[in-house]
């Protein structure tokens, strides 16, 4: 792909950012942000909150989902550049049939022992009893909410992928992007199109070709390096339907006929898994000075790509 330029000698942007996600409690719904402080595990807040079983296995939309309906709520300021929060700080939880729940940004001081989200287990804070009580009552099931516990515990990305990367409660990857454009094409396909909630990105951008962020290696959101990690392989989730928590067979059914390994990478290790998007790492030092910040009409440059699906890490 060449770069045309602008009449300043600017590269013009292959795409730009035209929303972002933050999704606070794992498997609940996301909250749309005109800008998101970067950190070393993705965008602050993004799965910082799980909710757990008994056993503190954590409960996801798969097995309940129910968490679709969870309306989540942060204060505008949370998304500001070097905010903290106060005692006065709170997010604001929501359910059909449910009292607002609020939980304090304030770190609690209970610690539940023996979390695990997928291969990972160890500590994180608890919210308490009411926060239990709300889920449990919700849900019908004894479950507990808690937060990650950044200061004795770290998770480490699959090392095959991006060495050294860091995520709270997400499942693979600190960040996931999809464009508009792909959405648009997959909505061509099916006879009743589905919004951008299925997908969960946490950016989705727009002015680019569909599917070409497959081949995205190397980025710039605005002046910040991003290196595109691997394909995002996709779960039941997005046969959900975000606002009714029943599920069907499509977009997957669907996705399966042009997006499967099968189709996309055939002469690659067949593991019937359908492709919808990017994952992503930042390659900045996030970890001193100020908070770098990603906003909605960020441009973005591709810096290096792939020619194919099949040339991409899956």
């Amino acid at each position: 792909m060449e770069k045309s330029s602008s009449s300043t000698g600017t590269p013009a942007a292959d795409a730009k950012i035209s929303s972002i996600f933050i999704y606070p409690i794992k498997s609940c719904r996301g909250v749309s942000v005109p800008q998101a402080p970067l950190t070393p595990t993705g965008f602050r807040w993004d799965r910082q909150w799980l909710v757990v079983n008994q056993k503190l296995r954590a409960y996801t939309q798969r097995v309940q989902p129910k968490l679709a309906l969870v309306e989540v709520n942060m204060p505008e300021e949370a998304f500001s550049e070097g905010w903290e929060p106060t005692k006065n700080s709170y997010m604001e939880i929501k359910a059909p049939g449910m009292d607002v729940l609020k939980i304090s940004l304030c770190k609690p001081t209970q610690v539940a022992h023996g979390v695990s989200v997928w291969e990972w287990s160890g500590s994180a804070l608890d919210e308490g009893d009411v926060a239990s009580k709300w889920f449990t009552d919700y849900l019908g099931k004894p479950s507990r909410l808690v937060r990650f516990n950044e200061a004795s515990e770290t998770r480490p990305v699959d090392p095959l992928y991006a060495k050294g990367h860091f995520i709270m409660f997400s499942d693979l990857h600190p960040f996931m992007l999809l464009s508009q454009e792909s959405l648009d094409a997959l909505n061509k396909l099916l006879k009743e199109p589905v919004p951008i909630n299925r997908f969960r990105p946490n950016m989705l951008v727009t002015g680019c070709e569909p599917f070409s962020e497959d081949l995205w290696t190397e980025i710039k959101i605005s002046q910040f390096s991003f290196q595109g990690v691997k394909l995002c392989s996709r779960c039941k989730i997005p046969t959900i339907n975000q606002h009714t928590a029943i599920a069907g067979p499509e977009p997957n059914e669907t996705l399966m006929k042009f997006r499967s390994d099968r189709v996309l990478r055939p002469d690659k290790k067949q593991q019937g898994k359908i492709y919808f998007g990017q994952n992503l790492v930042c390659k900045e030092n996030l970890t001193e000075g100020k908070a770098k910040m990603v906003k909605v009409g960020d441009p973005i440059h591709v810096i290096n790509k792939v020619s194919t699906a099949a040339e991409a890490a899956a």
